[in-house]
């Protein structure tokens, strides 16, 4: 009866209550079905080889035998078939031999530019340039392969006929693509070169690949490796025909998938998806918790008297925890339903910025939903024990005389909790950046470090509000007028009421320049490594797709007189740490060593890159074995195994500083990118004009060393800052929830002050305008303490980084936290005016005499 009772007289603060805490439950049974989705995806069958019965291709894991078992890892360049192979699997039956290999199609021209496509075919533009170009002018990325294995899609024609002609072509259409119809004349550029072909047949696409199927001598002359070959005939035969060692994967079934181009990436995008709603998941549960657990501690200080005036402490933690729990179960239930109702909404917004693949869909689970509302109640309820603990310890005769200016806010207890947590949330950085600095740039770690200061820093926040608020008010106190001084004192005097509405403005602020400001200053940090670390004057990196430069781009740049051209390719080695462990890591290979040297200037800590030969390796300080003239054995991007010396050591860095090998060592890596610098003494604009000379000639983008910065340089709509958004808007929805209800509460819990100001003299706008002073202040409390969690962990972050080498500048994201702070205060201005313009309305005398 008596929670009931409470319930009805303080309606509002229950209400404000009640909204939080429906708002977190719902967000966490939302996250949570989108969550679940991730679990439950259903597998995707083959696509390039459903109807192939049985298909052979190389090995695409590497597998060691240890100690501990037998380790795995997926190759970076598997093999092809072997030309012995297939002859032995064509004695079985019909073989069928797949080669894929890049074909970037040209439409033809229509209009005035109508005739025979130019070989001088550029790459595709983007933006406004895209936009104005003419029909068929750009290249669309698309892949070749021989049409005989096309039946293993199955592809069927929609027009035409077969390619039978070297120079013929069957296209698949797609909506939005390139409107290629039969008997369009057609550019194709291809590992051979580029040259005009007839689209005498068309195909409808399949959605996984847009693909060019050229006649089978063709297809085997572009590219004479086999990747892939489809066997009519018994699995198990094919298998026995093979042998046990024979280095090759025998796929049936759902297996077939793995022969699919990128097979991974389903795999990858649901490992995406769910780190990003586990963290959207934690940190709602986190800020809800913090926000629920600040609410019930400030309607609790509002009714210390009421509670002193019952009988026992008991009673009153039966009463707050009735009403704790009565609120919880109702917002939670209604938390749920909003959660089922908004859960597709949020996977749709979800797909449509990319975050989740269009396939990506809810499931039938229901756990989220119970979690969510268990979660609600327990937050709820713990949140009004821990405020409770301190109101039963309170005795009548100490509550009737207590007065306005509180008092006593930080007991012993809470004070011995926020120095464990804030030594633990200093304690654990300094441990990273003694023993493994490199762990702190991880994307757990800083999104989980700032919860402990964070919470540090709300248990000391009644200590720190009138010091800080202080700070604050010093100028506006001493300019002429009262407000000042009156928003200074009561800041001073309402500890409870100005920590209540900091708390959730400490938690945003912290969460908003902690990742915002992680994620820059590790971008910062690897665009300063790549302008340090590339001398090049010129650099031609792979084109839309990946596609690596054409074979003749590469001729004629070494051809250039005064170019000093290094070609490198991207590959990966795996080493086995200490007998249990396969760890790969990326590497690039260079043609030659010495034109290396001359176009970068890697952060070497020992030994010299001109040492790298065939029979070296240049690995980086993250190695175990990092010892100059010492061997590793490791594997190659094909699987081959091979003992290496170290040849020099670079710094770790960001981790971009990999591995170099050689040519030799690549693996089967095709080039994907070419420094070069101008030769001492040479003409640099002759340089540049045979560079884009043989650019236009190959459809090879050549860029300056600028403009391949600022293409390579920090983002701004990846899916990781498109992530943070999501996660930061979830931060800011609980936080202004929870300064409305505050603020609410606490001005419709001041209405005698008001009008005490009002029979002193004061004018209804000059309250109103106190009132909103004083919530604008304790919004700047708020900020300027999230403001210093912020700087520990930034600061954390460049230690981190000048111990890895790398010595960055740290970004403040100053527009992020100047737009959080401007909302917060005006929501906070707002929130409290509103109230107190209403209980103006009364009569002062009214108010003054009223009971609170």
């Amino acid at each position: 009866m008596l929670a009931l009772s409470g319930m009805r007289t303080r309606w509002i603060t229950f209400v404000g209550s009640f909204v939080a805490l429906a708002l977190g439950a719902g967000l966490i049974a939302a996250t949570g079905l989108a969550l679940a989705a991730t679990f439950d995806a259903p597998e995707r069958g083959p696509e390039r080889f459903a109807a192939a019965p049985v298909v052979v291709r190389a090995a695409d894991h590497l597998r060691v035998d240890t100690p501990s078992g037998t380790r795995t890892k997926p190759l970076d360049h598997p093999g092809p078939v072997g030309p012995r192979t297939a002859d032995r699997l064509a004695a079985l039956g019909r073989t069928v031999a797949d080669r894929t290999f890049p074909a970037d199609v040209t439409a033809a021209r229509t209009g005035a530019d109508a005739g025979e496509p130019r070989s001088d075919a550029k790459e595709p533009r983007t933006g406004a340039d895209a936009r104005k170009s003419r029909p068929g002018q750009d290249a669309e990325a698309r892949v070749g392969h021989p049409w005989q294995v096309a039946a293993a899609a199955p592809y069927r024609l929609t027009s035409g006929r077969a390619p039978a002609a070297p120079d013929e072509v069957v296209v698949t259409t797609r909506p939005g693509g390139a409107p290629l119809r039969t008997g369009d004349r057609v550019l194709v550029r291809t590992p051979a070169g580029n040259a005009p072909r007839t689209v005498v047949g068309t195909v409808a696409g399949r959605g996984f690949e847009d693909a060019v199927f050229f006649a089978d001598d063709e297809a085997a002359r572009i590219s004479p490796d086999i990747d892939a070959l489809v066997v009519h005939a018994d699995a198990t035969a094919v298998r026995r025909a093979l042998g046990p060692d024979s280095g090759m994967d025998v796929l049936t079934g759902h297996d077939r998938r793995r022969a699919d181009p990128d097979p991974d990436r389903d795999a990858r995008a649901l490992v995406s998806v769910n780190a990003l709603l586990g963290t959207a998941a934690g940190i709602t549960l986190f800020v809800s918790a913090a926000v629920v657990a600040s609410t019930f501690s400030f309607a609790v200080a509002q009714r210390r008297r009421e509670f002193g005036l019952l009988r026992t402490p008991g009673q009153i933690r039966r009463t707050v925890c009735a009403e704790a729990v009565l609120v919880g179960v109702l917002a939670s239930a209604a938390g749920v339903w909003l959660g089922a109702g908004g859960a597709p909404l949020l996977v749709g917004r979800m797909t449509e910025a990319g975050l989740a693949p269009p396939w990506f869909a809810l499931g039938d689970a229901s756990w989220p939903l119970h979690t969510a509302f268990w979660t609600g109640v327990f937050v709820a309820t713990a949140g009004a024990l821990v405020s409770c603990h301190r109101a039963g310890r309170t005795a009548p005769t100490e509550a009737l005389r207590e007065a306005a200016v509180d008092s006593r806010v930080m007991p012993a207890s809470r004070r011995a909790a926020a120095a464990l947590v804030l030594l633990a949330g200093l304690g654990l950085p300094a441990l990273a950046l003694a023993v493994d600095p490199g762990d702190l740039l991880g994307r757990k770690s800083y999104i989980t470090r700032p919860m402990l200061l964070v919470v540090g820093f709300a248990l000391l926040a009644p200590v720190l509000v009138r010091p800080v608020g202080r700070l604050l008010t010093w100028l506006p106190a001493r300019l002429p007028g009262a407000t000042g001084v009156l928003v200074r004192e009561n800041t001073a005097a309402g500890v409870r009421r100005t920590a209540a509405v900091a708390a959730p403005v400490l938690i945003t602020v912290a969460l908003a320049a902690t990742l915002t400001g992680t994620v820059a200053t590790l971008e910062e940090a690897r665009a300063t490594e790549a302008r340090t670390g590339t001398t090049a004057d010129f650099v031609v990196t792979s084109g839309q797709e990946g596609r690596p430069p054409a074979p003749a781009f590469v001729e004629r740049a070494r051809a250039v007189e005064g170019a000093v051209v290094s070609v490198s390719r991207s590959t990966a080695v795996t080493v086995l740490e200490e007998d249990t462990a396969l760890v790969t890591s990326e590497a690039r290979a260079v043609d030659d060593p010495a034109r290396l040297a001359a176009v970068s200037e890697l952060p070497v800590t020992a030994g010299r890159l001109s040492d790298l030969d065939d029979g070296a390796i240049v690995v980086n300080e993250e190695w175990l074995t990092t010892r100059v003239g010492d061997r590793v054995t490791v594997w190659l991007g094909d699987g081959r195994k091979a003992s290496l010396r170290i040849a020099a050591v670079l710094a770790t860095g960001t981790g971009d500083n990999g591995v170099y090998v050689t040519r030799r060592n690549a693996g089967g890596a095709d080039v994907d990118r070419i420094d070069v610098k101008v030769a001492e003494g040479a003409d640099r604009r002759a340089v540049a004009a045979a560079l884009r000379s043989a650019g236009a000639a190959t459809g090879t983008r050549v860029t300056t060393r600028a403009e391949w910065l600022a293409a390579n340089g920090p983002g701004t709509n990846d899916p990781t800052r498109t992530g943070l958004r999501m996660i930061l808007g979830i931060a800011l929805l609980c936080t202004a929830t929870a300064l409305a209800n505050t603020l609410v509460m606490a001005t419709s819990d001041r209405v005698r002050d008001l009008a005490v100001l009002r029979l002193a003299g004061a004018t209804a706008p000059q309250v109103l305008r106190l009132v909103a002073a004083e919530a604008v202040v304790a919004v700047g409390v708020g900020a300027v303490l999230g403001g210093l969690v912020a700087a520990v962990n930034l600061l954390v972050v460049w230690g981190a980084l000048v111990l890895l080498g790398v010595v960055s500048a740290v970004v403040v994201p100053w527009g992020t936290l100047g737009l959080v702070v401007a909302a917060a205060a005006l929501l906070a201005a707002v929130s409290a005016v509103l109230p107190a313009s209403l209980a103006l309305r009364t009569r002062p005398v009214e108010l003054a005499g009223a009971r609170e």
